[in-house]
């Protein structure tokens, strides 16, 4: 191991790190101290206390931040630990390698549940609370409750629903009946479409029933025999 050509190469990726600052340095430099003097030899095992004193760092939060950003961007390999007296696991990447050969070793060194994501697996099982510290879980979060949202947002109506609603239009029980059946059929899809609005649907059924009528009648006019009907009108 050499730590001129190591300490080099940290320098020269921070260089190109817009999302780094100098407090991702001043941790940095103080885990590969503790790396030091375990003469270089990896994993090493670290006490969150004396990382934050050699760093200068006097938010836990801003430590656990600096932390979890140094793993993800394949600096150091992060491990929490849940006891006290074992520490905290960190693996010192080698800065020496070029990317592709870093990129390779992380695979060989961490399995899928390692670091932040074992963590906050254990976090979640010892406390029954979600890791509201990681951005990309509360985005995943956020979708979900959207697709839930969407999923309920349409309830079929029941035939007495649907009885009041025509008996408020004056129309005849049967027209109800005959509307409920269809589109209980079809299971309320509009065209290809789950339905969203059943009231404007029971609506256009109601317009397209009086058109009818007249047609049958000869009472309709030479406007409305060709109007064009509305776009919900042409995706039933």
């Amino acid at each position: 191991m050499n730590y001129i050509k190591h300490l080099t190469g940290f320098f020269e990726r921070m260089i190109y790190e817009d999302s780094l600052n100098p407090t991702h340095i001043s941790l940095y430099l103080a885990l590969f101290q503790f790396w030091n003097i375990k003469r270089f030899s990896n994993p090493i095992y670290i006490s969150r206390e004396e990382a934050m004193r050699l760093s200068k760092i006097a938010s836990k939060a801003t430590y656990h931040k600096c932390m979890r950003d140094l793993h993800e961007k394949n600096y150091v390999i992060y491990e929490p630990s849940f006891n006290p007296y074992r520490g905290s696991q960190v693996t010192i990447i080698n800065l020496e390698l070029t990317d592709k050969q870093v990129q390779k070793s992380v695979r060989k060194q961490v399995n899928k549940k390692t670091g932040f994501e074992h963590a906050r697996e254990q976090a979640n099982e010892l406390t029954n609370e979600p890791y509201i510290n990681d951005s990309k879980l509360s985005i995943k979060r956020k979708k979900l409750n959207k697709t839930k949202e969407r999923k309920t947002l349409f309830t079929p109506p029941t035939l007495e629903e649907v009885l009041n609603f025509f008996k408020e239009q004056k129309l005849p029980t049967e027209e109800a009946e005959s509307f409920h059946l269809y589109y209980q059929a079809n299971g309320w899809l509009v065209g290809k479409a789950k339905m969203k609005d059943w009231q404007a649907a029971a609506r256009n059924w109601i317009l397209r029933s009086k058109k009818f009528q007249a047609e049958k009648s000869g009472k309709l006019t030479p406007h409305q025999l060709h109007a064009k009907p509305t776009n919900y009108e042409e995706t039933l």
